[in-house]
């Protein structure tokens, strides 16, 4: 198995939207959106199945750059992480202001309605916008 796939993560306590690189690490793809437990498991199985070599989550800052609640509830996910998925590198990412740019883009596409799945939608597109943003850098 070569370890060649980059994973992005939009944590929350009830979901966690995933996103996945293309193999080439160009592209951000959607993947789904799951509790955390079941977030876990799917991690797991996509590193057994494809290989995963970094994970980028959201690391959610104040808007003044500083650390709250939501950070130190992301570092228990990370811990989770870490380990279920040893030797893979885990980068946090600053996530601020994602979720309402996931909005806007889900307002503007072609499937406007943000009523049944509506949040799973947001937290799914904006782990993709957490691996955009890494694969651009």
């Amino acid at each position: 198995m070569t370890e060649t796939r980059i994973v992005g993560i939009d944590y929350g306590e009830k979901r966690v939207g995933i996103a996945m690189a293309d193999p080439l690490g160009i592209f951000a793809q959607p993947f789904g959106t799951y509790s955390p437990r079941d977030a876990i498991v799917k991690l797991e199985e996509l590193h057994e199945k494809e290989g995963v070599r970094t994970i980028i989550i959201g690391w959610p800052l104040e808007q003044d750059g500083s650390e709250g609640p939501a950070t130190e509830a992301v570092n228990h996910f990370i811990q989770r992480l870490r380990n279920s998925l040893v030797n893979v590198e885990i980068v946090r990412w600053d996530e601020r202001f994602t979720s309402e740019d996931a909005r806007e883009q889900i307002r503007s596409g072609p499937a406007p309605s943000m009523r049944k799945k509506g949040r799973g939608r947001i937290d799914m597109a904006a782990a993709g916008i957490i691996l955009e943003e890494y694969l651009k850098s």
